[in-house]
């Protein structure tokens, strides 16, 4: 009796077979990289649409109010000592014509002159000053003058209208009595918010 042979396949459909498998295994590679590229791209387009999402949000959101009553800016022209200026829009001034030379950081016992002061405000500094207050009082801004000792100045002015005047550039608080918290948070939150934020 004679034994089936196995059906054999013709050398041109053994060709068109591995074609066949090629080509499932060519369009599974193809059908890969398209994924993988989708998969890029749509990474891609989320990132950067969260980035601009992010920037767009933090550049509408309305700056945290500062302590403080705010002057328009006067200019910041330099004039010699003694010089005549346009007058200033503030008591003390927080903008405007000044003197080419600030006011070393720190505390003083003498009253010194708003045109060298306001050269301290355009560098970002903050200007405590006072009159007829106690020596307690006194003391108690010295400490804090003291502790800042790259960015404040605390000296006396006759010329207030208020026991205490914290002065920043084109900003002002004034105070008829010390508090500690209300002159830090004027400090920090006004610091260098000035054309020149140089102060420390």
């Amino acid at each position: 009796m004679e034994t089936e042979q196995p059906h054999q396949l013709s050398k041109q459909q053994r060709y068109e077979l591995r074609q066949q498998e090629k080509k499932k295994m060519d369009s599974g590679r193809e059908r890969k990289r398209l994924m993988h590229t989708i998969k890029v791209w749509t990474g891609t387009v989320l990132v950067i649409g969260a980035s601009g999402y992010g920037l767009y949000y933090l550049a509408s959101r309305p700056e945290k109010l500062r302590p403080g009553e705010t002057f328009p800016i006067l200019g910041r022209d330099h004039i010699s000592v003694g010089a005549t200026h346009p007058p200033y829009n503030s008591n003390p001034p927080t903008s405007g014509s000044h003197y080419a030379d600030p006011a070393g950081w720190g505390v003083y016992q003498k009253e010194l002159p708003d045109e060298q002061l306001i050269h301290n405000l355009e560098h970002g500094g903050i200007w405590i000053s006072y009159k007829d207050i106690d020596e307690k009082t006194k003391s108690d801004l010295e400490v804090i003058g003291k502790r800042y000792p790259g960015s404040v100045v605390v000296s006396p002015r006759p010329a207030n209208d208020a026991m205490i005047v914290l002065a920043a550039w084109g900003r002002l608080e004034k105070l008829e009595r010390f508090d500690e918290t209300k002159v830090i948070d004027f400090i920090d939150a006004n610091k260098n918010k000035s054309p020149e934020p140089l102060a420390r």
